[in-house]
């Protein structure tokens, strides 16, 4: 067994100084997700969501360790971590993970990585292959876990979100319907949204303009008023 002593001195590494992703549709698809995710659970306080964060589930024993695409710990506060070490997260491991294959991923690796979210406590595993358009569905069941079978769709039970293949890409949706929108949507959004935001203070000024214009030709037929009155007294009934 480790003494306390030790366990103090051991060093969690932060980085393996490997890429997140590589290549640029395993990145998108994992930003996508990520802050899909932030977005949900933006209100709420008690769901921490992570991209290709260290997870260190046993105290000790810093070689037990995985750094899932996209991981979601619901019961743990939001905030900055170098790593996520569990017996320090209440012990709650994280319910929801992803994973976006790359080229350089092989079944050997995808194996391991499954037993290891199996032994740790995750609820659903969540396997995209952006290549082949194949999504995977992992539920925890009473053998563990388990290979869904589903055809194009499938709602997470823990996050609500559906997630669709059925365009030829992995698409997640929120309860409502409305999607995960991708990084290059968002900014494109955004710019629309501000280009409206100036056609409206265009319009606005126009506006006031307008009304300026209005008032001086207001305040110029009462002083032509006031001439004619101070002249030829007031106007006949």
């Amino acid at each position: 067994m480790v003494s306390q002593l030790s366990k103090s001195n051991i060093i969690y590494p932060e980085s393996d100084g490997k890429p997140m992703a590589d290549n640029t549709k395993q990145f998108e698809l994992i930003v996508e997700i990520k802050k899909g995710l932030d977005l949900l659970f933006i209100n709420n306080p008690q769901v921490f969501v992570a991209g290709d964060l260290f997870w260190y589930p046993v105290e000790g024993q810093s070689k037990i360790v995985t750094a899932p695409d996209v991981m979601v710990a619901m019961g743990r506060p939001k905030g900055d971590r170098g790593s996520y070490k569990q017996w320090e997260e209440d012990n709650i491991a994280p319910q929801v993970v992803f994973e976006i294959l790359s080229p350089s991923n092989n079944r050997a690796e995808m194996s391991k990585k499954l037993l290891f979210f199996e032994r740790y406590g995750v609820e659903e595993y969540y396997l995209y292959d952006p290549e082949e358009n194949v999504l995977e569905v992992w539920q925890r069941t009473f053998d563990g876990l388990s290979l869904m079978d589903f055809s194009d769709s499938w709602t997470s039970p823990r996050l609500g979100i559906r997630l669709d293949i059925a365009s030829g890409r992995l698409q997640l949706y929120n309860a409502d319907g409305t999607k995960f929108y991708s990084y290059i949507e968002v900014n494109l959004m955004l710019e629309q949204e501000r280009q409206r935001a100036d056609q409206e203070h265009q319009r606005a000024d126009q506006e006031c303009q307008r009304a300026d214009q209005i008032n001086q030709q207001l305040a110029e037929m009462q002083e032509i008023l006031k001439q004619y009155r101070d002249r030829f007294g007031e106007l006949p009934e």
